[in-house]
């Protein structure tokens, strides 16, 4: 029976190859036909004012200019006049705001999600005044102009046009803004539990996150619409090494710092497992049939391809590395504060940003582990856990959906994991429909000015951004 083992082979080696031929692209999902006609020039003209509002958020409070974020919220009155004619506003404390826009029915609820917040600038590295807003080569330039006052600005834009039309919303819609999101203010936690305290259920709820993107996804050349249906936790986590000090011309075989270093290099050298989790599935499902045969291959057969993904992240590092695995990034050094003094006490500091498959618990007992050191103490300084994941299979996604690609026509739209944290995640105790999308269509260099320098948004960029709110705001 020796033949049978070429035989065996060969359907062995038949079966990935079938898969990936019949790997193809989905139906695409609905798109709403027509043009929507607003008033751009305001859209971009209130940006430019809640802009050039230094509403800048510290960790130490004392740093805050209150009255840059009160200058904020008191004028938006003027540019929003409908918005508060039509809608009941609420007052949170730490800096919460919150809109309720009636509906014609009491089905549940939309919440429509953005912080008003910036993080600092430092000015002189910046090209343009970083708070002028002002407009150069087509674009809005300022800090906060990406994140995320064009999302704040157009959902506040987007309602004020449609009341201004006589548009009444089939359901309640909610506008939920936080003025501390940055410093994991509590803001959007206290709008969070006055929902829960009044047993309302949103019937889906949209923040920052992922944008319309281009060559982010092996062998996909069109556009991605990327919603996060999920996010990573994060952990800031301390590792500290004693001594009892010294002269630095006769040290010991080993410092604070040379145990820290070699703890660095064993983490650096073991990273976590890696994991397909159900948000990086469902990515995988969706865009790698518009990928090239190659890598439909893989990503139709994500369980035989596994060490290949695997290696191609631990070696690739970067966004592709983080959806798959909790990372660890060194962040933080200090020691001695003299150069010829050996410390008493060393520490760094690192950023872990924990995937679903892992938790604030197991990712301490992982470093504690590949560490293996008792000299040295490891230990969590704060942190949240990974978001809930959240659902596709429901109205709440297919509207997201529809809105996404009735604005940006011919992108592919797609779940994926957010590997960074936004106030959404405290909606986690009340909803399974969270979705973090920032309506934008952005470029690999603009995405690197977000909390960097030059920060600044394309014209056309922030009219779709109203766009994409007119159109998800009619569907609510």
């Amino acid at each position: 029976m020796w033949w049978l083992i070429p035989v065996i082979i060969v359907l062995l080696l038949a079966v990935p190859v079938i898969r990936a031929v019949m790997f193809r692209p989905d139906k695409t999902g609905r798109v709403i036909p027509g043009e929507e006609e607003f008033d751009g020039d305001k859209v971009i003209e209130n940006l430019q004012k809640l802009v050039r509002c230094r509403t800048v958020s510290y960790r130490d409070g004392s740093l805050e200019d209150d009255a840059e974020f009160e200058k904020l919220i008191s004028m938006l009155p003027e540019l929003y006049p409908n918005v508060f004619s039509a809608c009941e506003f609420k007052r949170f404390p730490d800096r919460g705001l919150l809109f309720c826009w009636k509906g014609r029915n009491s089905g549940e609820p939309a919440v429509l999600m953005a912080h008003y917040d910036v993080v600092p600038a430092n000015e002189e590295d910046w090209s343009v005044p970083a708070f002028d807003a002002v407009i150069k080569d087509g674009a809005v330039w300022g800090r906060g102009t990406l994140d995320t006052k064009v999302t704040f600005g157009g959902i506040l834009f987007a309602a004020e046009h449609l009341i201004k039309e006589g548009f009444v919303p089939e359901n309640t819609v909610y506008f939920a803004f936080s003025g501390g999101e940055e410093v994991n203010g509590p803001g959007a936690e206290h709008i969070v539990d006055y929902f829960e305290q009044n047993k309302i259920t949103p019937s889906m709820v949209v923040d920052e996150g992922g944008a319309v993107v281009e060559n982010v996804f092996p062998g996909v050349k069109c556009p991605c619409g990327l919603i996060g249906i999920a996010e990573k936790g994060m952990m800031n986590v301390e590792f500290k090494a004693k001594s009892a000090g010294g002269h630095a011309s006769a040290p010991k075989p080993q410092t604070p710092v040379t145990a820290l270093a070699k703890a660095c290099c064993k983490v650096n050298s073991k990273p976590f497992k890696y994991h397909i989790t159900p948000p990086v599935a469902k990515m995988f499902d969706t865009l790698g049939r518009h990928s090239s045969f190659v890598y439909r291959l893989i990503f139709s057969n994500p369980g035989i391809f596994a060490p290949v993904l695997d290696t191609i992240c631990k070696k690739s590092g970067g966004e592709l590395n983080a959806l798959m695995r909790t990372t660890v990034a060194f962040t933080q050094m200090e020691g001695s504060t003299a150069a010829n003094v050996i410390p008493p006490e060393a520490r760094i500091i690192s950023n872990v940003r924990l995937n679903p498959m892992d938790s604030m618990q197991s990712g301490i007992d992982y470093l504690r582990r590949v560490v293996n050191d008792t000299d040295i103490e490891i230990t969590a300084l704060n942190g949240m856990e990974p978001s809930r994941i959240s659902r596709t299979d429901c109205d709440g996604w297919e509207k997201v959906s529809a809105a996404l690609a009735s604005t940006w026509k011919g992108c592919i739209v797609s779940p994926y994991l957010m590997v960074q944290c936004s106030d959404s995640r405290h909606y986690g105790k009340i909803s399974d429909k969270v979705y973090r999308f920032s309506a934008m269509d952005l470029t690999a260099e603009e995405r690197a000015t977000i909390h960097g320098n030059d920060e600044h948004i394309r014209i056309k960029t922030a009219k779709k951004a109203a766009e994409f709110y007119i159109r998800l705001m009619r569907m609510c």
